[in-house]
């Protein structure tokens, strides 16, 4: 599973695009092309307004593109086969970047997990009051150009309502059908509805 820069995300998340680590260096694409796949993540109304991290010639975390609107999102590691970008709301910033510290520390999964909810119940680590949603677009290696920054893959999303629960959202503990909504993580900072697309 391949781990985009914040967390993800976690995860990053149970979201992220199937990819396994590149045998060797790929070259790093262009800013332009950067940009332009990720904001393949976003939606049209929010592209041209949105702030982009990605990753400069020596492969630096970097901006990409400072934003003026409200979406953040982040291109594909050049370093890990596959493609994945991802988008989302400002307000989950906190918690991607704490994210994107910890594993940089070389901290696991669930010592990220466990480190980001004792800091957001303790108040030192803010988490939207709200539901935001992160995005992200997988794709495999051929379906990536990495000269054009044309990307033909999957959608799939994440909404991020901290510590709902089953209970308090009428959403089940595993998708009903093909493509349903359910609640991942619930009663935790990281609770979270899944939208998976159908395959």
């Amino acid at each position: 599973m391949k781990l985009l820069p914040c967390l993800l995300p976690f995860v990053w998340l149970a979201t992220a695009a199937v990819a396994q680590p590149a045998a060797a260096p790929a070259a790093i694409p262009s800013k332009e092309v950067q940009i332009k796949a990720a904001l393949q993540a976003a939606a049209p109304q929010f592209r041209d307004g949105a702030m982009v991290y990605g990753y400069d010639e020596r492969g630096q975390f970097v901006v990409l593109r400072p934003g003026t609107n409200k979406l953040i999102c982040l291109a594909d590691d050049p370093a890990m086969k596959g493609f994945s970008a991802a988008c989302y709301h400002q307000d989950l910033e906190p918690f991607m970047a704490r994210g994107r510290a910890l594993r940089k520390e070389g901290k696991s999964m669930k010592e990220v997990f466990v480190i980001r909810e004792a800091e957001v119940k303790s108040g030192k680590l803010p988490m939207p009051t709200g539901a935001s949603t992160l995005a992200v677009l997988g794709a495999t290696e051929e379906n990536y150009d990495r000269t054009t920054g044309e990307v033909k893959g999957t959608l799939r999303y994440v909404i991020y309502i901290p510590f709902a629960t089953s209970e308090s959202t009428g959403l089940p503990l595993k998708p009903e059908m093909p493509g349903g909504p359910w609640i991942m993580d619930p009663g935790t900072h990281r609770a979270h509805i899944m939208l998976n697309p159908t395959m």
